[in-house]
């Protein structure tokens, strides 16, 4: 009997795979012959070469990964694969996100304040109406024009962004800066979304994370910061403005960390979620009929499109994971769009079910680091969901490829056409 080789280890690194798709087949090869594999990390759209890094894509070895924080840090090298230039990587270990316990869980409580249930009930009866205003707009739009509509355009980006901009305080006239900021970082490898990289002085691109990208942002949360104290409102803002333990410099982060992870989460998991609907009547005649529950549906819908398709960490001692030898400073990168499709964990992961339970998905992340916002981004999309399931009299149903961000960060959805009528 003959053994047959391994096939070769694939590339899940190059941002500009994910233009076309989450590459799911390789995910596969990787789980079932490289759970840990050595990604190669090559110059791409002008951005440096790396050292490399570790690739995790089974979901117990990704959830062992992000619990683990005593080997696998966020503080050591940061949170994002590429690595901080070294001049930077102090100024962005300041970010909630970028600390290990015990800094980060203190950090985490004082944010966490701001979240009331006062406050979130509120909010629910905003984005409830909201989300009803966009379905009905784009309703009306297609009705006008050929039948179809771009939903990004004309309702998702808007929800996640209005949204945002309630929840912080955030002025009419100024939330446009909240998107532009967004694109900015998030959006930094796809020259449609960010524009061309800002290059240093010797013609390198700038980090987006780095102080010199981000002091507008913190210009501008600062002055917030000293208007809520003079005004007052029920919103996130007024209250770390007015925190006593949070130095200015932790209060410029956590705006960071609100405006670019609060906005993006939803606004990529809202387009993945209708895509996935248009593209399996099926499961939304099941969710219309109410064989399936919205809470339940939205949960499969981040299973099967994780708004974050990749986090970092460092080795800080020498560990083995699968079987592979990890030595201290290497990065190891954990892929939850990967963990999310494992077939050691789901039943038939590559059919959406949208009744499936249980669901362990890490789209949220596990760990001390599990997503903050978790709880308010299920509502967000809760709230979506029944709208569009109340507002439109057909499912949507695609009327062209979606756009898709290049990205090996963030699972975007730049354009999602479809037809409504």
């Amino acid at each position: 009997m003959s053994l047959r080789a391994a096939p070769a280890v694939p590339d899940v690194f190059d941002p500009r795979r994910y233009a076309a798709g989450v590459p799911y087949d390789d995910y596969r090869v990787l789980r079932d012959h490289h759970p840990v594999a050595w990604q190669e990390e090559p110059e791409v759209l002008g951005w440096p070469a790396g050292p490399g890094f570790w690739a995790v894509t089974r979901h117990a070895d990704v959830v062992h990964v992000l619990k683990d924080a005593r080997t696998y840090s966020s503080y050591a090298g940061a949170t994002q694969i590429r690595d901080p230039d070294p001049e930077d990587l102090p100024f962005i270990r300041r970010m909630m996100l970028n600390q290990d316990p015990p800094d980060h869980g203190r950090l985490r409580r004082l944010v966490s304040r701001a979240f009331t249930p006062g406050r979130v009930d509120r909010f629910a009866a905003v984005a409830r109406e909201r989300a009803r205003t966009l379905f009905a707009g784009a309703l009306a739009e297609a009705r006008a024009g050929d039948g179809t509509v771009d939903l990004v355009a004309a309702v998702t980006d808007e929800y996640a962004l209005l949204n945002l901009a309630d929840l912080l305080g955030v002025p009419e006239s100024d939330r446009d800066l909240l998107l532009h900021w967004t694109r900015r970082v998030i959006g930094y490898q796809d020259p449609d979304e960010a524009g061309p990289p800002e290059l240093d002085g010797t013609g390198r691109p700038v980090n987006p994370r780095s102080p010199a990208m981000l002091r507008d942002m913190f210009a501008y949360a600062e002055q917030l910061a000293a208007h809520k104290r003079r005004h007052p409102a029920d919103d996130i803002m007024t209250t770390l403005a007015g925190d006593p333990e949070l130095a200015d410099a932790e209060r410029e982060m956590f705006f960071f960390l609100l405006t670019v992870a609060g906005n993006d989460t939803v606004r990529s998991a809202a387009p993945g979620g209708l895509l996935a609907l248009a593209e399996h009547p099926e499961a939304y005649a099941t969710l219309r009929s109410g064989r399936a529950g919205v809470p339940s549906a939205v949960d499969e819908l981040l299973r099967w499109h994780p708004p974050v398709l990749t986090f970092r960490r460092t080795a800080v001692r020498d560990t083995e994971l699968a079987g592979r030898a990890i030595r201290a400073g290497e990065k190891v990168v954990v892929f939850h769009a990967s963990a999310n499709r494992d077939e050691r964990v789901f039943a038939g992961p590559d059919r959406l079910d949208l009744t499936r339970s249980p669901n362990p998905h890490v789209s949220f992340g596990d760990g001390p680091h599990v997503c903050l916002g978790a709880h308010f981004a299920r509502l967000q999309l809760r709230l979506l969901h029944e709208q569009a399931l109340r507002v439109l009299p057909e499912p949507p149903r695609p009327a062209g490829p979606a756009g898709r961000l290049v990205s090996n960060f963030i699972n975007g959805v730049k354009s999602l056409p479809v037809r409504l009528v």
